[in-house]
């Protein structure tokens, strides 16, 4: 009997073993137990080192650093502490990704994904990811920079990505994917949907609110329903800032800036200021509404932009996202 109990045994340590190095492993699959995945993206000119000590690493599970670009040359000029963030970030279970392009993302990238350099941009992608251990990376390439080279770029930077076990996202609005080929958005593991920026300071003649909870539902419904993306592969776009038009009201503020200089702003989702203009934003309770939106739908989670832009205090808008998952 013992004879045979003995290999059983070793069996058993040797699963044992193997289950714990897994869980202490750094890929990308690495993650906090819960609901609703909330992911933020955390906004610095290369100081994300500083940056992090601002945000609240418990609240979320995902942490995107804004922005990591190469220069025209395609080498990146990253500041090594950016390490310390991410050994930082994991040490709360939070997955971090770099993430590349942005709204104003340099103009040179449109070189850097043309057939002749992309593959040397990709390879610079890949090693500036192992050499700070990021989970994956994020494409937020907008604009122009959505052209006829973007599936060939997304494709390579995938291949690269599959043979790491790491993650590819993208920041995406329904405004621009549809010129995105199916196949190319396939290729993404997490669709983060830029629900906002419906109307804004470029628009000084269509005053109103630039992030509705109708925009959400309705951007949801395109990548789920129209572009048959899974809900658990999108995250729902939440925006921690806030547009004004008319007399007295400025082009944009920070939730954190909004809520200090108006009293009461925490109760609703626009302002009338001396002069009257108005300031549009999302107050906690459209927060909350868009998360049980989330929640009720099966998204994967939500995502926000920007994390540094909240306050930190009852009136938090991370705050109010938690607190309608743990409910």
């Amino acid at each position: 009997m013992r004879q045979l109990l003995l290999p059983l045994y070793i069996i058993f340590f040797a699963a044992l073993s193997l289950a714990c190095k897994k869980k202490t492993s750094a890929g990308p699959q690495d993650e906090k137990p819960g609901k609703l995945r909330v992911l933020g993206y955390l906004l610095s000119d290369n100081n994300w080192h500083n940056a992090v000590n601002s945000i609240d690493l418990d609240a979320i599970t995902d942490l995107n650093l804004a922005f990591l670009n190469p220069g025209a040359d395609g080498s990146f000029s990253i500041d090594p502490a950016v390490k310390q963030v991410v050994d930082k970030a994991r040490a709360a279970e939070v997955r971090v990704f770099m993430s590349i392009g942005g709204g104003d993302a340099p103009t040179h990238l449109a070189e850097l994904i043309k057939p002749a350099k992309r593959s040397a941009f990709v390879a610079g992608i890949v090693a500036l990811m192992d050499q700070h251990g990021f989970a994956g990376v994020d494409v937020d390439l907008e604009n122009e920079l959505i052209n006829a080279d973007y599936p060939a770029f997304v494709a390579e930077l995938r291949v690269a990505l599959t043979s790491r076990n790491k993650l590819m996202t993208a920041a995406l609005a329904s405004w621009n994917a549809d010129k995105i080929p199916d196949a190319t958005m396939r290729n993404y593991d997490f669709i983060n949907i830029m629900s906002y920026d419906k109307t804004g300071p470029w628009n000084p003649g269509r005053p109103g609110p630039h992030s509705p909870y109708d925009m959400a539902v309705s951007d949801f419904n395109y990548f789920n329903q129209a572009r048959g993306v899974a809900a658990e592969k999108l995250l729902i776009g939440l925006p921690f800032y806030g547009y004004g038009f008319g007399a007295g009201a400025p082009s944009s503020i920070w939730y954190k800036d909004l809520v200090a200089q108006y009293a009461g702003a925490e109760n609703a989702d626009e302002v009338t200021v001396n002069g009257g203009g108005k300031i549009y934003y999302n107050g906690p309770g459209t927060i909350r509404r868009k998360v049980a939106f989330a929640l009720s739908s099966k998204a994967a989670g939500v995502m926000i932009w920007e994390l540094t832009q909240d306050s930190r205090d009852a009136k938090s808008l991370l705050k109010a996202v938690n607190g309608k998952i743990s409910e």
